[in-house]
């Protein structure tokens, strides 16, 4: 059996070196950036380098795993089964660290942990979407079959995804920036300060997530093989 060189030259980990210098960035920065003073937001407008971010990754890596779970249901490998699902897993914990970091802000700023809100349920709806995903995937034993039917899933998942956070936000009143008739926050309230924080901020969460994910699809590999 042929094993996987995990000890890499350092210079084909660059990116690895990259997600932990552009978070500890977002962390300091995120904290010490000079931010609007707004209204309601006051100093919690600096969790959109945290919340927002965070869903920006968890989209990429739904994508990812949607991609990969498209590319088994043409090849038939089921490598790529491993990586829709591992890339979906991480999505979701990244979705979790969303919806937390979500209620923290609603109960700074809506004075409530939860609200009524478009947005907000339709990010519920788009966890509880994939948590079924992942039941499905352990009700079945066959490889093949599980990763086929996975795949299918998947691709109604992502769609349900943007419907519940992307599209119907916008066609009915929601209280977040950017939905409802409210305007964004590049429109109005994130600066150039913000901007240097904000876009590294969703490349480092990103790369994170992929370096995550990588790992994890190398032990499911580990353990596929050893139990074969």
């Amino acid at each position: 059996m042929k094993k996987e060189n995990s000890s890499l030259p350092l210079g084909l980990q660059w990116w690895k070196w990259l997600s932990i210098a552009l978070l500890f960035y977002t962390v300091i920065m995120g904290f010490l950036v000079e931010v609007p003073r707004l209204p309601i937001l006051h100093e919690t407008i600096r969790n959109l380098f945290f919340h927002v971010t965070m869903w920006f990754a968890m989209i990429i890596l739904m994508m990812a795993s949607l991609v990969y779970g498209i590319r088994y249901l043409s090849t038939n490998n089921i490598d790529f089964d491993r990586k829709a699902s591992e890339t979906a897993l991480v999505g979701i914990f990244l979705g979790i660290l969303g919806l937390i970091t979500g209620s923290i802000w609603a109960k700074n700023t809506w004075g409530a942990w939860w609200v009524n809100d478009a947005k907000l349920n339709g990010a519920a709806a788009t966890m509880l979407v994939y948590f079924a995903y992942m039941i499905l995937r352990g009700s079945m034993d066959d490889e093949h079959r599980r990763a086929r039917i996975a795949a299918v899933y998947s691709i109604f998942a992502f769609t349900l995804m943007l419907v519940f956070i992307m599209i119907l936000p916008r066609l009915t009143d929601s209280l977040h920036p950017g939905n409802g008739g409210n305007p964004g926050f590049g429109k109005y309230d994130l600066d150039n300060h913000m901007r240097l924080v904000f876009y590294p901020a969703v490349i480092g969460w990103t790369l994170l997530s992929v370096w995550i994910a990588e790992i994890r699809i190398r032990i499911k590999r580990l353990k596929d093989e050893q139990e074969s």
